[in-house]
């Protein structure tokens, strides 16, 4: 793993011959180009594209790829991933001799239906947040909030990648065995705590064999990109049944991922360097290496919105419920990917980790409604005057990041959307 190097595609001063990716506040100008799946309509077949600006452009229609599997454009080598991004940044640029040709494969997002960006072979979801650890274990273990091995070991659990849904689409309240507070014995009811988790989704691009490690040093060799994922929680299900295995029927029910994978190459103006609060113990040396630390953490501004059912009605929009930062992650890309292989799994094309809640130290920086409300003592009030201390039916949540910093252009990672419907019958 070497330091990401920045090129002419990160130049802040290109412009797009798309003019909507120009505009200062869209999350896909030239120099983002993230790689996601659209469709003309239902039954149709899934294709590669990129976006950019409002625009999505065809890039076996753009003459740049001769298939359409993802998989096997998320397996290829680093160089070849720049390259394709090289290709992309000229033919896209103002003046560029490819604009006829780039501009026939061109469609707007609109008008196209926008699915996974990929299919999720196995999904890992981490524990990284420890500040979300922290205030989830205070509610619950006052006097020890923090396991021993929090800070030693990259924790994580084996998820459902059945129920990963797109964003945008809904999904029923689940209904599962919960205990309510002071009764002797659970029942099968719809969860009264559903909740989000704000989290990074990571894509594996090229898989280890089985038995064979990857090193700290080529973690992110087997990184593809990130997305936005949003692993819907039942707080009440999920305290009655993770004792002694961990999460089940709590967290399989629905994952809601962004479409777009936005590459690692994109995200090189933003690294930062991978540090660890005084007092706190070091790595052990599978997990540590000098190019994690000199810039193997991603300055990322995560954001949680809701809009509630009365909102839509009102016409009015989405309210921020908080701000968050990627930096605050207790462990680095690379560092899952060497803990998660050291055993010798083997890892696949298509793969998914999620980061696990990325929460702040500040109040206004939690990554769920547990911790906004407290474990629900402190329901949260809105600015129309309702309150939440977990989702109600209807409520929609909406999840966002961008990435800027003096000398680099702006981008971001488009919505990852999901709005809940009431529990079936």
């Amino acid at each position: 793993m070497s330091r990401p190097e920045l090129d002419e595609t990160h130049d802040p001063a290109l412009a797009c011959w798309v003019e909507s990716a120009n505009h200062p506040a869209t999350d896909f100008p030239i120099q983002n180009l993230p790689f996601g799946r659209f469709r003309r309509g239902p039954g149709l077949d899934w294709r590669i594209g990129v976006a950019i600006g409002d625009q999505v452009l065809d890039l076996e229609a753009a003459g740049l790829i001769g298939h359409q599997d993802m998989h096997r454009l998320m397996a290829g080598t680093a160089a070849a991933r720049r390259a394709l991004r090289l290709a992309l940044s000229r033919g896209l640029r103002d003046g560029s001799a490819e604009r006829g040709r780039f501009a026939e494969a061109m469609l707007a997002q609109r008008e196209v239906e926008l699915g996974l960006p990929c299919t999720i072979g196995d999904y890992t979801d981490f524990y990284t947040g420890i500040h979300h650890a922290t205030t989830v274990g205070q509610l619950f273990r006052p006097d020890n909030p923090l396991l021993p091995n929090y800070k030693w070991v990259p924790i994580g659990y084996h998820g459902r990648s059945s129920s990963i849904i797109a964003s945008g689409q809904p999904f029923h309240r689940p209904r599962a065995q919960l205990v309510a507070a002071g009764a002797a014995a659970p029942v099968l009811a719809p969860t009264a705590r559903l909740d989000y988790e704000l989290e990074l989704g990571i894509f594996i691009g090229r898989g280890n064999a089985l038995g064979e490690p990857v090193p700290v040093a080529e973690g992110e060799d087997h990184v593809f990109g990130v997305g936005l994922l949003n692993d819907w929680s039942a707080r009440d299900v999920q305290a009655w049944e993770y004792q002694p295995l961990g999460p089940f029927l709590a967290k399989n029910f629905a994952t809601t991922l962004s479409p777009w994978i936005v590459t690692l190459e994109a995200l090189a103006p933003f690294r930062a360097p991978f540090e660890r609060p005084a007092g706190d113990p070091q790595p052990l040396p599978y997990l540590d290496a000098p190019a994690v630390r000199e810039a193997g953490m991603v300055d990322i501004t995560l954001e949680v919105w809701l809009q509630t059912a009365a909102m839509r009605e009102a016409g009015r929009p989405a309210e921020r419920l908080s701000a968050s930062n990627f930096r605050d992650a207790y462990w680095a890309i690379a560092q899952l990917v060497a803990h998660h292989s050291v055993n010798g799994c083997n890892l696949g094309s298509g793969d998914l980790f999620g980061s696990g809640t990325i929460s702040g130290p500040g109040p206004g920086q939690a990554g769920s409604l547990l911790e906004l409300s407290r474990g629900g003592r402190q329901p949260l009030a809105l600015a129309n005057g309702e309150t939440r201390a977990f989702l109600e039916d209807g409520d929609s949540v909406i999840l966002r990041a961008h990435c800027e910093r003096p000398g680099a252009r702006r981008i971001g990672f488009g919505d990852c959307a999901g709005t809940v419907l009431a529990a079936r019958s």
